[in-house]
């Protein structure tokens, strides 16, 4: 009996210490992330240093630029999705390379998105002009598919 109780005492102070150790570390990446937030799903704070996710944009600031009726590119994307992260080192470079800013809207962090700009599935790419939204491209597709798209908008 116990032994019993001492093996119960380990298993509850190893939770513990891994609980405490999983919450600290996540209170670590999220404290000055660029979503603002006080904490945040594990699939973002991997993407945090990764400088394919570094042009975010927050609901505010799409809203915005939106009501001030800007011409812009916005990915929806979600750091769990596949085709997110096949698509997302192709349209990079490739809008780096067009000379076109790509503001990156995170769906995970931001659910309201999904409902607000009739999101169906990841990614998404819209393209808005005087603040109203004139095309999208859903899915995956090809690198010359997406490359037409971005350059039949360029401003």
């Amino acid at each position: 009996m116990k032994k019993v109780m001492i093996f119960l005492v380990v298993i509850i102070a190893l939770f513990a210490t891994l609980a405490f150790v999983t919450n600290f570390s996540n209170k670590q990446a999220s404290e000055g992330n660029p979503y603002g937030k006080d904490s945040l799903k594990p699939a973002t704070i991997s993407q945090l240093d990764d400088p394919l996710y570094q042009n975010q944009i927050l609901p505010d600031e799409l809203e915005d630029k939106l009501a001030d009726k800007e011409n812009l590119f916005v990915y929806f994307y979600s750091p769990e999705c596949s085709f997110c992260k096949e698509t997302s080192p192709v349209i990079v470079p490739m809008t780096e390379e067009l000379g076109i800013e790509l503001p990156f809207y995170n769906l995970l962090e931001f659910e309201e998105g999904w409902k607000t700009y009739n999101i169906s599935s990841t990614p998404t790419l819209v393209r808005f002009e005087n603040g109203v939204e004139v095309d999208r491209v859903v899915g995956k597709v090809s690198d010359e598919q997406f490359r037409t798209w971005f350059e039949k908008y360029k401003d």
